[in-house]
């Protein structure tokens, strides 16, 4: 452990860490400063996730840093946060390392409301009252803004944040930067000028108004009631990125949409270029394959109708009906057909048969037949008279006669 010799406290010359560990020891052996007890406002709160609070006490005229450890941190019976006024308790301290001295509280306890606390609260109730953070008043944000205007500080670690993010999600977007102070007298002022310069520019879609984090009073301007009602009646959307995501101020009431802090502000006002490409695609896939999937539907549906009315029209009942008595005519054609060479068999066997029977066929072996006039066949004797007229038919052609029966002597 360093310790401060005699010879180099009377010496002309201190090392840095000779003379912090020298007003450290001064500091701590100060029967006032061992232990105490001091008064102040709340700011620039942080309960870290260790456990421990480190926090700044201030006044009107002055501030000093302040931490509390973990083990006195559980015993409170509050949670601390900016604007609360209160009293601690601890030693007075400097941290060697870097010379900066600060509290160590031990313990804390309530004095009230700080005044900036009391101003906030009463401002913000007064504007609600008169509908300034109605959210039916609020504007629009545009879906696809191409002309932003950014009104921060040209110096400050908000404007670098909103520049990245928006080369990150789109590189086609144009931002229009107007400077103006984001803290102290002056910057509520510069702010109203730059939200009335970027409402007279046609072509810008909306404005971004940010700020990096700090203290309550480093973002004091935003609670300033001018500007809130100039917000409030710019024709242009506002967003507002101002501070971290705990930071709230009555800008951000009254803005159209409050982001947490300047980088999600560009990334709620920017596009992602890439996103809405890959988008576009999915949806042209998703269009075509529709387009596709309807288009064969629709002609599935063509051809079904297409069928049933080639299957319900005149013509195709017509050829129907022709194909049903072509194959009737072809049938009775065959029958017919079938029919008359059956018949014409039976006809050639019967005149087969007549021809074999055929008494005049005997004429032609030179028999011949006798009838009388009457027409009857002579086929006896007996049947003759002794003069009879007679017919004699001979195979080619009828002789008529007479006759005289003579018996004939054996």
């Amino acid at each position: 452990m360093l310790q401060l010799t005699l010879e180099s406290a009377f010496s002309n010359t201190l090392s840095v860490s000779e003379l912090n560990l020298y007003v450290k020891n001064t500091l701590e052996n100060d029967l006032i400063l061992k232990r105490a007890s001091i008064k102040g406002e709340i700011s620039n709160c942080i309960l870290h996730r260790s456990g421990h609070i480190y926090f700044t006490l201030k006044d009107e005229e002055g501030a000093i840093d302040c931490v509390m450890f973990k083990g006195d941190a559980r015993l409170l019976n509050f949670i601390p946060k900016d604007g609360i006024k209160v009293i601690v308790t601890g030693k007075v301290s400097i941290y060697a390392k870097t010379g900066k001295y600060q509290v160590y509280c031990n313990s804390m306890e309530k004095e009230g409301i700080g005044e900036l606390y009391i101003k906030f609260e009463k401002l913000k109730e007064k504007l609600e009252k008169e509908g300034l953070f109605d959210e039916l008043k609020k504007k629009k944000i545009p879906r696809y803004a191409k002309n932003i205007g950014i009104i921060t500080s040209p110096t400050g670690a908000a404007l670098t944040d909103i520049i990245k993010v928006t080369r990150l999600r789109n590189r086609s977007v144009n931002l229009l930067i107007y400077p103006a102070s984001v803290q102290g007298e002056n910057a509520p002022s510069e702010i109203i000028n730059g939200i009335s310069k970027l409402n007279n520019h046609k072509d810008i879609d909306l404005i971004i108004l940010a700020r990096g984090g700090g203290a309550i009073e480093d973002l004091w301007c935003f609670n300033d009631e001018s500007l809130a009602r100039a917000i409030f009646k710019s024709e242009k959307p506002i967003v507002t990125g101002i501070g971290h995501e705990i930071d709230f101020t009555i800008a951000d009431f009254v803005s159209d949409l409050r982001a947490a802090t300047p980088s999600n502000a560009a990334e709620i006002s920017v596009f992602n270029e890439f996103e809405l490409i890959s988008k576009l695609k999915n949806l042209e896939k998703n269009l075509s394959t529709k387009i596709l999937t309807d288009i064969s539907k629709k002609a599935y549906e063509v051809d079904f109708l297409y069928s049933k009315f080639e299957k319900n029209s005149p013509n195709s009942k017509i050829e129907k009906q022709k194909a049903i008595l072509e194959r009737y005519n072809a049938l009775i054609t065959h029958e017919i057909k079938n029919k008359f060479a059956y018949e014409l068999k039976r006809f050639e066997k019967a005149h087969s048969l007549l021809n074999a029977y055929n008494p005049l066929n005997v004429l032609n072996k030179g028999y011949t037949i006798i009838q009388n006039p009457d027409g009857r066949i002579i086929s006896s004797k007996e049947l003759l008279k002794s003069k009879k007229e007679l017919k004699i038919i001979f195979k080619d052609g009828i002789v008529d006669v007479n006759i005289t029966l003579k018996d004939r002597v054996r």
